[in-house]
């Protein structure tokens, strides 16, 4: 491809029926700090592409094309490859026979595919092989370098990189080339007398292994794809009987289709399902759970009616924890039809129903504003918030979930900087009773598409892991293990299990390099401890802040208004941009490391001085 020059707009688009926008909104933001006008297409420009050779809405995707003067248009897909390349394709050709490309007089210089490697193959197939695809593996720098972007406009921060980086991909290349995590067997997890019963629990569970020295938990996301509904829930039930069998996983987390989220017992008769587990009524549900055992189970909250869809996971179910995303899956999204402040009232009922099982919590919450920009304060805060949110209202069991690599160029001692603040604030909340466990896990995008390199990743990012509470064995609690095949294809339950297998393997085998002396030891880094202090008080004092001037901080009016008036910034948000400005206009960028607010000439802007300026400039 060409050098850019320095007036190009890039426009993204991608299907309606794809909620996943977290590769539009990485690449829109890098592009951005490049200098690039960037325009992501709203919702309504992105409904009419499932039927773009409709006259009425070709129209107004071109009129979003010409508003805006794109001259890079992009177009990202990431669910059934066979869909993507149809799509893709006859919206390429619509842009031919209405003469939209600069060679025929219009005013786009280039398209170029973003996908699964596989739904790649077919684009280039089909439109031949030097046309420009993004298969997910490409790191920042890969990626702006192969859209033309000249050297001397990449940031220099993303450039740079970290020596403890190096070290864990150095370690994790031994563990994989030895094939030693081959041998790596059940651990025991199931030597007390509920276990796999209709009375077994994730405390239960939890007590055992912590008293046998067996942690962590380990925790999946698993699901088929298929187009055939019922063949879906059949073959979905297989895997869960294969995986049940070899042992290695706990806890089976559904993945569950976007309609058995959004509308779960109704008649999906003309509606997209895209990818997940089609579950659409409490039998198939006992199906599952009957087939799961000895495994826990856990699955995604409703994005309506949240509290009678806790009500339906636990009696179906016996769910071994819920999770609830506070202000995410919802308009704001593009995963429900819930404001903002409906679901937070929602998820705050939900809680209390939730109280009153004695199960434990997980909040979704902190990644998510992490994948539309948000700074590593905010990632911190945020979780804190929800954290003391259950607490109020009667959470006896917190799960705390550290996802790590996100956004994936964050360097490793930051994302250790950042998950110890966390973890550190919220565990001053414990008490007698009120507990918190510790999960982990790998960054959505953070999976090469080359399937070696990616085993490796899976290896560092689990060392990585060990190193937030380094002098604890029993630390963390649970691993939500992400398959290193994310990138490629959905993981079966082979490769399940040998993604848990070298996540383990990874966990023994750094701990004992370090206990030999032949890894330098990174709790002893000063820039580790001076990170994470800076980090820590900044958003302690930032808490304090808000718990002093905002009411009823812990309650959905609360956190709304914590969410409304800007304090969490979200450059990346794609939908209803319009209705949160003073969230959605910040600025984030990459610096040494992390993710800092910066003003409108890249200095980095102190959270408590950002809480000050937003509180006196709203009268809040």
């Amino acid at each position: 491809m060409t050098v850019l020059s320095d007036n190009e707009v890039f426009g993204f688009i991608k299907p309606h029926m794809d909620a996943h926008t977290l590769g539009v909104s990485i690449i829109s933001n890098l592009l951005k700090n490049c200098g690039y006008a960037v325009h992501v297409a709203p919702m309504t420009v992105s409904e009419s592409i499932a039927n773009i050779q409709n006259v009425n809405n070709f129209s107004l995707f071109k009129k979003w094309i010409m508003e805006n003067n794109i001259s890079r248009l992009g177009f990202s897909y990431r669910l059934d490859p066979i869909y993507a390349k149809d799509c893709f394709c006859r919206l390429y050709y619509q842009l031919q026979e209405h003469k939209m490309f600069t060679e025929r007089g219009g005013t786009i210089h280039s398209i170029f595919f973003s996908g699964l490697p596989d739904a790649c193959s077919l684009v280039q197939r089909e439109l031949g092989r030097n046309f420009p695809v993004f298969s997910g593996g490409e790191s920042p720098v890969e990626s702006l370098k192969k859209l033309g972007v000249p050297q001397n406009k990449l940031p220099d921060d993303l450039l740079q990189k970290h020596d403890y980086d190096d070290m864990l991909f150095e370690f994790a290349s031994k563990v994989i080339s030895s094939e030693r995590y081959r041998l790596i067997q059940a651990q025991d997890h199931l030597g007390y007398k509920e276990a796999g019963t209709n009375t077994d629990s994730y405390i239960k569970r939890l007590e055992y292994c912590r008293a046998k020295k067996t942690l962590p938990i380990i925790r999946a996301h698993v699901g088929p794809y298929n187009p055939d509904r019922q063949e879906a829930i059949k073959e979905f039930i297989d895997w869960e009987r294969q995986l049940a069998d070899k042992g290695l996983l706990d806890v089976l987390s559904i993945g569950t289709s976007q309609l058995t989220q959004s509308n779960f017992g109704e008649k999906w008769e003309g509606l997209v399902n895209g990818g997940g587990v089609p579950v659409n009524s409490e039998q198939e549900y006992l199906q599952i759970k009957e087939a799961s055992t000895p495994m826990l189970i856990r699955t995604y909250a409703g994005t309506k009616n949240v509290p009678g869809m806790a009500v339906l996971h636990e009696r179906c179910l016996n769910i071994s924890w819920h999770a609830l995303s506070f202000w995410w899956f919802c308009e704001i999204d593009g995963r429900g039809k819930n404001t903002v402040q409906e679901n937070l009232k929602e998820h705050i009922e939900t809680i209390k129903y939730i109280a009153s099982t004695g199960k434990p919590l997980e909040p979704i919450v902190s990644h998510h504003f992490s994948f539309r920009g948000a700074d590593d304060i905010t990632y911190v805060i945020s979780a804190y918030l929800a954290a003391k949110t259950a607490k109020i209202l009667g959470i006896n069991h917190l799960v705390l979930q550290n996802m790590l690599n996100t956004p994936k160029y964050t360097w490793g001692i930051q994302d250790l900087a950042k998950g110890q603040a966390m973890l550190k604030l919220v565990r001053e909340l414990e008490d007698d009773r009120f507990k918190v466990s510790l999960q982990t896990r790998a960054g959505l995008d953070y999976f090469s598409a080359d399937l070696e390199k990616a085993k490796i990743q899976l290896a560092a990012v689990t060392a990585l892991m060990d190193d937030i509470e380094p002098d604890d064995e029993n630390s963390p609690q649970i691993i939500h293990v992400v398959s290193y095949s994310e990138a490629v294809h959905l993981a079966t339950p082979e490769i399940v299990n040998e993604s848990i297998q070298i996540t383990l393997a990874a966990l023994h085998e750094y701990r004992a390099q370090k206990k030999l002396g032949n890894i330098e030891n990174i709790k002893y880094s000063k820039n580790l401890l001076s990170r994470t202090d800076i980090i820590y008080n900044e958003a302690k004092e930032a808490i304090h802040f808000l718990e002093k001037n905002i009411p009823n901080l812990y309650s959905a009016d609360g956190l709304y208004r914590v969410f409304k008036a800007g304090f969490f910034p979200i450059p990346y948000l794609v939908y209803n941009r319009e209705k949160y400005p003073l969230a959605a206009n910040q600025i984030t960028i990459l610096k040494n490391g992390g993710i800092k607010v910066v003003d409108e000439i890249g200095n980095t802007v102190e959270t408590p001085a950002r809480y000050k300026k937003i509180f006196m400039s709203q009268s809040l």
